[in-house]
């Protein structure tokens, strides 16, 4: 363990090595609230990411895990994604109870769009689909007070929304969040439901259709953005 603590060290100090002022600033404008950045550009991360994960001495997930929340803790972008890649990397060795560490990290230590993203798309997707009943668990995290919560019921959904998978569940979760006045989450079950026209477009052009009094125009405009221009033109009309 204690080589892989140096490890999360040594991965700090290659962020800080590779971080300037530009790219800091750079990234800080994609995002409305506060981040903490080191200012390292997003293959860089990727790449240190990569080289240092084969590096650890011990790949258990439980020691993997353990070095991700100390990643997390940090409350560094960067540093958040490299746990985004390394709690993915393990997936072959997920068990169900891990729902209840991924929850506490998107409660705990998720603080940006970005990070929520990063990790939901992957770590907790790959999750659900390997342990589908774990769905109704996402659905609760609707009605959380934590916007990202909110966020990730959704965006959980966007990589197995792509196949074809869920799509009742997809629904379920549009519905529960369809009246969220927060940005974020609008955009996000927005993003869901455009996912899920990839494989399903009748049904979802007829679910929007169906919303389009009620649904938040940010997430309207998401669940069309790749829809036929014909299907876009009349979701369109007044």
């Amino acid at each position: 363990m204690e080589k892989s603590i140096q490890i999360i060290s040594s991965v700090r100090e290659e962020l800080i090595r590779d971080s300037d002022e530009k790219t800091k600033k750079s990234g800080e404008g994609f995002f409305k609230e506060p981040v903490k950045l080191y200012g390292v550009k997003t293959s860089v991360v990727n790449k240190i990411s990569s080289e240092s994960f084969k590096k650890l001495p011990d790949k258990n997930k439980d020691i993997v895990f353990g070095l991700c929340k100390l990643l997390w803790q940090s409350g560094m972008m960067e540093e958040s994604f490299i746990a985004c890649n390394w709690s993915y990397s393990v997936r072959k060795q997920f068990i169900p109870s891990d729902f209840d560490i991924f929850r506490e990290w998107v409660d705990k230590y998720v603080t940006n769009w970005a990070s929520c993203d990063t990790f939901c798309n992957h770590t907790v997707g790959e999750f659900v689909v390997m342990y589908p009943e774990f769905i109704e668990e996402l659905k609760k995290w609707t009605s959380s007070k934590n916007r990202w919560m909110k966020r990730a019921s959704a965006v959980s959904l966007i990589v197995p929304a792509r196949k074809g998978l869920f799509l009742k569940d997809i629904f379920q979760i549009a519905e529960n969040l369809i009246s969220d006045k927060d940005d974020m989450v609008q955009k996000g079950y927005g993003w869901m439901l455009k996912a899920a026209s990839q494989a399903h477009l009748k049904e979802v052009f007829n679910y929007v259709m169906s919303k389009k009094t009620t649904m938040p125009r940010t997430a309207f405009r998401y669940a069309i953005e790749k829809m036929p221009p014909e299907l876009r033109a009349k979701a369109m009309e007044k």
